[in-house]
């Protein structure tokens, strides 16, 4: 099993994913904390539309994912707090586009597949920079806005008893997340996508003991089943996607049948 991680032709898509496998679930936890975890999936179907759209006129998967990702997360942003409800029907709006374009552009089939089953196996370089550079940018990022997020969370009058704004940390939060989740579809998939954001996340909710040891718990239950289904998928040829959702649905059932952690998530 070691030689699957070993072997230089699987070496990039690796590295690839362990660093959304690292970032993902750790984004999970602020999305789960302002309870709008939909986002994950709204955001991870606009991008899938906007990677078709983009690859259709001969622009990068990326960019497309990420510029359809990004609009919705401002859109979302300006109009007022609608929580689960705006995901949702951004959620709807990027599977409708989706199948439009897959309807009246018969090329894009094959790009469907690619990004909704993920295309881990035939990342590149350029898929390995994006995932980097979201790791440490992102995770810059979120580790300056995780104080005013949490204070808005555990204290809800804070900002306007103290004559601020918490919008700036919405549209940041937004953004960012709305970036993480069009530049890890591009590359593991919608569902994989959406499955290190959600599950990591609900585990680490449910048994871990403060804040902290909770995004640890949820970056390693999210590695460690990457991992796994990398190694996995590659032994028994299976595409890489769906075995992770396979080991996700496992841990988050094992998850469950565990005593429940401390519900208060501070320290």
């Amino acid at each position: 099993m070691s030689q699957a991680l070993l072997d230089p032709l699987f070496r990039i898509p690796f590295l690839t994913g362990i660093a959304f496998a690292l970032s993902l679930p750790l984004l999970g936890m602020y999305l789960r904390l302002r309870e709008e975890w939909l986002a994950a999936l709204a955001f991870a179907q606009l991008a899938a539309a906007g990677s078709l759209a983009a690859a259709i006129v001969g622009l990068p998967f990326q960019l497309g994912a990420v510029c359809a990702a990004g609009l919705g997360a401002t859109a979302k942003s300006v109009l007022t707090r609608t929580g689960n409800n705006g995901y949702a029907a951004m959620m709807i709006l990027g599977w409708a586009v989706a199948v439009l374009l897959l309807a009246n552009v018969p090329v894009a089939e094959h790009l469907a597949h690619a990004l909704f089953d993920g295309q881990l196996y035939f990342t590149d370089i350029s898929h390995l920079a994006a995932a980097a550079g979201y790791l440490l940018v992102g995770g810059a990022s979120l580790a300056a806005l995780s104080r005013p997020l949490l204070l808005e969370r555990m204290l809800p009058g804070f900002f306007a008893a103290s004559g601020r704004s918490a919008r700036v940390y919405h549209v940041g939060f937004d953004l960012l997340a709305a970036a993480g989740l069009a530049l890890s579809t591009a590359s593991i998939g919608v569902m994989a996508a959406f499955g290190l954001v959600f599950v990591p996340s609900m585990v680490a909710y449910r048994i871990g003991p403060n804040w902290k040891a909770s995004l640890a718990l949820a970056a390693g239950v999210g590695s460690a089943s990457y991992v796994l289904a990398f190694v996995i998928a590659l032994e028994l040829d299976q595409p890489f996607g769906p075995v992770l959702v396979l080991i996700l649905v496992a841990v988050a059932g094992i998850a469950q049948a565990l005593p429940g952690g401390s519900r208060r998530k501070s320290g």
